[in-house]
């Protein structure tokens, strides 16, 4: 594997802005990687219900249930949620709450999950997903590299029948890079609801040399089936790690 130079950050169009990502495979991992990497302050959110924040990778949590408020200057990065009943989670907040921290001028950035996947390494979005705001200016479509060479079940995908149609397999079929360079180069899969925004896959997890090979496969198939995106990222968030820019 030979690391792209660059940053993360510039990479993955995240260095200013509002961005959101979407998919499976680390999006909560990312966030905290893309804050950890960016020098001004940061605000982390969600457009839809998640797991809680890790508090020893933020500053603060504010759960809000009207207009955020505003965080003390010391507090570089720092989540805003809604509050919810289920006590393993959190809630979104609604666009114009997210429009109101980044018009604040608090943040250089602000980090967006928007849409949910229990923790699975891949997915298609469901009906009603993904939550993209209309004002981000990057989207990140988000796929897990340890899928590759799984067979596509529950186990490994969030809604897997979507997925299936989507990315042209069956279920119980292997997932190979083909079936993820369709997810991502797909209007029904990483191109939904992305608007006018940037928008930059990331293959999470490459973590050995054979997932490396998978990854960039699906990455140039996807460049060539798509004009929508002009680059693939292929890291390991969970290190920080940049492992190549696939471009067309």
């Amino acid at each position: 594997m030979d690391p792209a130079a660059g940053t993360l950050l510039t990479a993955l169009g995240a260095a200013r802005g509002v961005v959101c990502l979407v998919g499976a495979g680390g999006k909560k991992t990312s966030l905290y990687a893309l804050a950890r990497a960016t020098a001004g302050r940061v605000a982390l959110t969600s457009t839809s219900h998640m797991y809680r924040y890790d508090r020893s990778r933020v500053d603060e949590v504010f759960v809000v249930t009207g207009e955020p408020p505003r965080a003390p200057s010391g507090m570089r990065i720092v989540a805003y949620a809604g509050p919810t009943d289920t006590p393993a989670r959190v809630a979104g907040l609604r666009p114009e709450a997210i429009a109101g921290l980044w018009e604040s001028g608090d943040f250089e950035l602000v980090l967006v999950k928007a849409d949910g996947a229990r923790g699975r390494l891949i997915k298609a979005p469901g009906d009603e997903e993904p939550l993209v705001l209309p004002f981000a200016s990057t989207v990140i479509p988000v796929v897990g590299a340890a899928a590759f060479g799984r067979p596509l079940d529950a186990r490994v995908a969030h809604r897997p029948e979507i997925l299936a149609d989507v990315a042209g397999l069956s279920l119980s079929e292997t997932i190979a890079p083909v079936h993820v360079a369709r997810l991502l180069s797909s209007p029904r899969g990483g191109l939904k609801n992305v608007g006018d925004a940037e928008v930059v896959p990331l293959i999470n997890m490459v973590d050995d040399d054979e997932r490396y090979r998978a990854a960039r496969l699906a990455a140039q198939l996807a460049l060539r089936w798509t004009s929508r995106f002009d680059r693939v990222v292929l890291a390991q968030m969970k290190t920080s790690r940049l492992i190549e820019v696939i471009r067309r």
